[in-house]
């Protein structure tokens, strides 16, 4: 074998296993329920039931999803809002995240792409302050709009809108029985994953 032959075998190995290892470093979303914890490390059943370990940095972001209703959604309140566009240009939303004061300002904006249902949008922005929570929008439900930096949108909220409230929390409240979810886990060689911030449940409360 020539030595150029040589050259271009041994850069398609290492390409391939730069591609691997990336593949395996790429972001998942996780969901699912904690059945024990060791230490820094979490043993869980996924929503499909699968086994999930989750090994968890020291200094990992611990955030208590609780239950919440339109009426927790107050006047200047940082949210996030999954939804699908109406033909009158508002978003009737399929899920509401009211966010711990803390995370303002994360993921400002209005994007299409959503993952939760088709044609799904997510708007992130704060609730604007006079006159608009609890609007009658269209067929009677609530609304109120939401102000980004790019601009606003009304978000309708129907009945079964999946509404949820944010606060710190800590790794005292990662227990055996508590719902959990992660937006970005990185999918190690060993089959195990890692996550430097993780959503728990939190007295009834259910991460999406």
């Amino acid at each position: 074998m020539s030595k150029l032959r040589i050259l271009t075998a041994t850069a398609l190995v290492m390409a391939s296993a730069v591609s691997t290892a990336h593949a395996q470093q790429q972001a998942q979303r996780l969901a699912g329920t904690i059945e024990r914890v060791e230490g820094s490390t979490i043993f869980a059943k996924g929503r499909d039931g699968g086994a999930v370990t989750l090994k968890l940095p020291d200094n990992v972001v611990v955030t208590a999803v609780f239950k919440a209703t339109v009426a927790d959604i107050k006047p200047g309140a940082y949210i996030g809002s999954g939804a699908t566009p109406q033909a009158d240009g508002s978003q009737k939303a399929v899920e509401v995240h009211i966010f711990a004061e803390s995370m303002r300002g994360q993921g400002d904006g209005h994007r299409p792409g959503w993952y939760g249902a088709p044609n799904g949008t997510m708007t992130n922005g704060a609730v604007e302050p006079t006159g608009t929570v609890s609007t009658v929008g269209a067929g009677g439900e609530p609304s109120f709009v939401v102000k980004y930096k790019e601009g606003d949108k009304r978000i309708v909220v129907p009945p079964n809108a999946h509404i949820v409230r944010y606060e710190v929390g800590s790794k005292d409240d990662l227990k055996a029985g508590v719902p959990f979810s992660i937006q970005a886990a990185a999918k190690q060689p060993d089959g195990t994953f890692t996550t430097p911030r993780i959503n728990v449940g939190k007295d009834g409360g259910q991460p999406f």
